[in-house]
């Protein structure tokens, strides 16, 4: 693909602790969501790609798993993605939220991130729409001196509502301005490069997450086993068969999530079928097991077989 004069692109890295709104924020910037969200800490697992196109280029968004202090070994390959992952874009952005206070998880990553060198480094204080005026003020201050503390002040300090769209554009505005010169990396009209499979499993662990008890969310895996076209449908009315396993550690966490007489689990797979159908375009099937991997995420074989 080639690009006229002035066209930019690259790669920009949300990172920041759990819970500080980088996948709301990336699902924003790329107008479709391409990351899941929960209020649950350490949703994401990996590093997603959503893609912005613009005239004037195109805007790769990577976002990470929270950086946090690992208690299992799920925990320090979800770092070692995220050191990796910002080692290798054009330019990182912090997100902060607006409704919690600076503090020593943000201070630690301010300070790994003086190490980039060059690599410009923006702070994102996120969630601007849960707090008043005179405390996000409070807040951008303590933000801007933050970077100041870590030994290299940050490019931009911006305040954004991924919530509202408040700031968004000017965000990217500031992203893209930062990025080289070159052509477009991605097609016209690609969101993701995340392959259908994951994404599906995806949208399943999201809709198990909802109102489950605080220790689950960790211990939660789906791994999708097939996804085939069914034979016997007329060509204006095909279904896709998608057969999924959800993974907990124990048996009383499956009791959990299956719910009495099955009541949670069928009420997961219709939230989770809605928005497969949603991303896929076409009426899904969606057959849901819940499994028993004993401390999976302590397990290196385990690991490696649900993608980690």
């Amino acid at each position: 693909m080639s690009a006229g004069g002035g066209f930019r692109s690259g790669f920009a890295c949300f990172v920041g602790r759990p819970n500080a709104g980088k996948s709301t924020l990336t699902n924003a910037l790329v107008g479709e969501k391409v990351a899941i969200t929960s209020s649950r800490p350490q949703t994401t697992r990996h590093s997603v790609r959503g893609i912005l196109h613009r005239a004037d280029g195109q805007l790769v968004l990577v976002d990470t798993p929270g950086l946090h202090r690992p208690r299992t070994l799920l925990g320090e390959r979800l770092n070692d993605v995220v050191r990796t992952t910002w080692a290798e874009v054009d330019a990182v952005a912090l997100c902060i939220p607006a409704d919690q206070p600076v503090g020593p998880g943000d201070r630690f990553i301010a300070g790994e991130l003086a190490s980039l060198g060059r690599t410009p480094r923006l702070a994102v204080v996120t969630k601007t729409d849960l707090v008043p005026r005179d405390r996000l003020a409070e807040q951008l201050v303590a933000v801007a001196r933050l970077g100041e503390e870590s030994g290299t002040p940050w490019d931009e300090v911006v305040p954004v509502s991924a919530a509202r769209g408040e700031q968004v554009d000017l965000l990217a505005d500031l992203l893209l301005a930062r990025m080289p010169e070159g052509p477009a990396l991605y097609p016209e009209g690609e969101l993701t490069d995340e392959p259908e499979a994951v994404m599906v499993a995806e949208l399943i662990r999201e809709a198990a997450l909802e109102g489950v008890r605080d220790e689950l969310p960790h211990s939660l895996a789906v791994l999708v086993e097939e996804m085939l076209p069914r034979e016997d449908r007329p060509e204006d009315r095909p279904l896709l068969d998608v057969r999924a396993d959800v993974y907990v550690e124990r048996p009383s966490q499956k009791a959990i999530v299956i719910g009495k007489g099955g009541t949670r689990l069928r009420d997961v797979g219709t939230r989770a079928r809605r928005q497969i159908e949603a991303l896929l375009g076409t009426q899904v099937h969606l057959d849901l097991h819940v499994r028993v991997a004993k401390d999976w995420q302590r397990d290196p074989k385990q690991l490696r077989r649900l993608g980690f």
